[in-house]
C-alpha cells in the first residue's frame, strides 16, 4: 500500500520574530506538514528557527533540511537535538547530510576535507548522536523515545546504505556533484539515474521493515496550462537536460494543478516518493495542488 503524501517547505530567508511567526502560520493554513530549515552560512540558524516555528503553529512537524555536520560536534549536536526537541513538544525531524560547499567550511575555519572524508564523519555523527540519544543517562532527554526521527540526504552508496540501514526518511535532492565544477555545483540526475539511485537505496534497505519513507526535494513548480511556459521556466534549472527528460524529473514539477498531482501520483509509483519539499519561493504555487491531493485521499 503506498504511503499517504506529506509535503515540506524549506524556509530560506531570514525574518523577524514576527514575520518569521507569520510565515509559518501561512504554510501551516497552506496545508504544509513540516516546516524546514537548511544549514547554510548566510542563512537562517536552523536551531532556534524552528523552535520559533512550532511556537507559532499547531500541527506541522519542524526539521532540519539538512543540517552540514562538517559545522558540527556530535556531543554539542546531540545537546541541541534533545532541547529542541523538547522546546517543540516532540515534533522535530532531524536532517543530516556531509555539506558540499567549499567556501562555507573556509568562512567557519573548519577542513573541507575530501568527498570520502566528509561521509566518514557524517557516519560518526550518526552513529553518536543515536548512541547519546539512545542512552537514558543522556541529559537533556529529547521528547522522541530513543531521538527524533532522522533524514539523510544524499546520492551516493555510502550515504544510501547508511540511510538504508539507520534512516526514517532517505532524501533525494536529485543532484550530483560536478568534478571541477564552480564550489559547490550541481547537475540535476534524469529520472533513469534517479530511478537508479532509489533502487539501490531500497536494495541495501533488504528486508528492513518497515523500509525508509522517501523524500524528494523540489526544486521549482511552475503552474500552467502552457507547456512551452513551462519548459522555459525549468530549462535553466538544466540545461543539459533534453526537453522531454525537463518534464520527467520529480525535481522539476509543471502543468495545471490537476496535471501537477497526476505526476505527483505518477513519480510515487514509480521512484515510491510519498514525501515532498519544496522551496520557499514555491510554498504557494504548492499550496493548491496539496489541496487537491487532500481531498482525494480523504
Amino acid at each position: 500500500m503506498a504511503r499517504r503524501f506529506r509535503f515540506g517547505v524549506n524556509f530560506l530567508e531570514a525574518a523577524s520574530g514576527q514575520e518569521w511567526a507569520a510565515k509559518c502560520q501561512y504554510a501551516e493554513s497552506l496545508g504544509y506538514d513540516v516546516l524546514l530549515v537548511p544549514d547554510h552560512l548566510g542563512w537562517p540558524a536552523p536551531f532556534p528557527s524552528l523552535v520559533a516555528a512550532a511556537q507559532a503553529t499547531t500541527h506541522p512537524r519542524v526539521g532540519t533540511f539538512v543540517l552540514n555536520v562538517g559545522f558540527w560536534n556530535p556531543a554539542l549536536l546531540a545537546r541541541e537535538v534533545a532541547t529542541t526537541d523538547r522546546l517543540t513538544a516532540g515534533r522535530l525531524e532531524l536532517g543530516l547530510g556531509t555539506g558540499y560547499v567549499r567556501s562555507e567550511f573556509d568562512d567557519a575555519g573548519l577542513p573541507f576535507g575530501t568527498r570520502g572524508s566528509r561521509v566518514d564523519h557524517l557516519e560518526r555523527t550518526v552513529t553518536e548522536v543515536r548512541r547519546l540519544l539512545g542512552d537514558p543517562a543522556h541529559t537533556p532527554r529529547p521528547e522522541q523515545n530513543p531521538h527524533p526521527p532522522l533524514l539523510l540526504g544524499g546520492n551516493g552508496d555510502r550515504v544510501l546504505r547508511m540511510a538504508a540501514r539507520h534512516a526514517d526518511i532517505a532524501a533525494f535532492a536529485g543532484a550530483e556533484h560536478v568534478e571541477g565544477a564552480p564550489d559547490g555545483g550541481l547537475r540535476m540526475l534524469d529520472a533513469d539515474r534517479l530511478d537508479e539511485r532509489v533502487a539501490a537505496c531500497l536494495d541495501f534497505a533488504g528486508d528492513r521493515a518497515p523500509q525508509p519513507e522517501l523524500n524528494v526535494l523540489v526544486q521549482r513548480v511552475v503552474v500552467t496550462d502552457d507547456r512551452a511556459e513551462a519548459i522555459e521556466g525549468l530549462r535553466p534549472y538544466a540545461p543539459h537536460l533534453t526537453e522531454d527528460q525537463l518534464l520527467r524529473v520529480p525535481m522539476l514539477l509543471h502543468g495545471s494543478v490537476g496535471a501537477i498531482a497526476d505526476q505527483l501520483r505518477s513519480h510515487r509509483e514509480r521512484f515510491g516518493f510519498s514525501y515532498y519539499t519544496v522551496l520557499e519561493p514555491s510554498m504557494e504555487a504548492m499550496a493548491p495542488v496539496i489541496a487537491r491531493l487532500r481531498e482525494e485521499e480523504g
